[in-house]
């Protein structure tokens, strides 16, 4: 067999399965474990998986940049929203990050829900601009245009000062056993305070973002109390049910 042919063989067992063994592959391809190895390392290398130790998991479809991600999945992101919604009452401080889903979030707040909104998103401040009850407190720092969110010392430094109730989190990937994990180092810098300085972890993740990993880690996914997502029969969720 062929090098690329290797290559289509171990991404559409990904696909179907979410995750390769090397010692698998090894069998089924008859190759050596190393020829596998580097074969997958070679994938990883193009963006198009991610090796872990023993073989590998797919990365997160989902796009990175933010004007990609606005109008992704848009379906999926409302029926997030709307199960989120119940979760917000008068009087709580929820931490809102920048994400596409908990932007979906800001978009149907009632206008007479009287919460405090803490966030780095200028698109989530945008949205609340005119919203009469809602208290928008905004993290300084550097703009990380890519996602349109405020970054570095002075966004750390915002919300180690913070004590909220609720932290809605969106999430690019998350894995059973690796954990919450994003494509950037800095952002996974401020949510990791965000979650730290939550009494409540929401996820707000669509399936396909299960079972998947980007490079930089945030948090163990016990850290999350709540996963809310658009498909809740889905068998990906099972490892997820504690």
């Amino acid at each position: 067999m062929l090098k690329e042919e290797r290559f289509q063989y171990i991404l559409n067992r990904l696909n179907t399965e979410n995750k390769v063994l090397l010692n698998q592959l090894s069998d089924e391809l008859n190759v050596s474990t190393d020829t596998i190895r580097r074969d997958i390392k070679e994938l990883d290398d193009q963006g198009l998986l991610k090796a872990v130790r023993g073989g590998a998991i797919p990365h997160s479809p989902v796009p990175h940049n933010f004007r990609d991600r606005i109008g992704y999945n848009s379906e999926s992101k409302q029926i997030i929203a709307q199960k989120a919604l119940p979760l917000l009452h008068n009087g709580q401080v929820v931490i809102f990050d920048g994400g596409t889903s908990a932007l979906a979030v800001a978009s149907i707040l009632p206008e007479d829900l009287k919460i405090t909104v803490i966030t780095n998103s200028f698109p989530i401040v945008t949205m609340l601009e005119e919203h009469k009850n809602a208290e928008v407190l905004f993290a300084g720092g550097r703009l990380f245009k890519r996602s349109f969110v405020t970054t570095g010392h002075e966004t750390l430094r915002f919300f180690k000062n913070i004590r909220a109730d609720l932290c809605l989190l969106g999430i690019c990937s998350i894995h059973s056993s690796l954990g919450v994990t994003t494509p950037d180092f800095e952002e996974s810098e401020v949510k990791k305070v965000m979650i730290n300085n939550s009494q409540e972890v929401v996820a707000l993740s669509s399936i396909e973002k299960l079972e998947t990993v980007e490079p930089y880690y945030i948090c163990p996914t016990e850290d999350i109390g709540t996963i809310i997502t658009n498909q809740p029969d889905e068998p990906k969720l099972k490892p997820y049910i504690r």
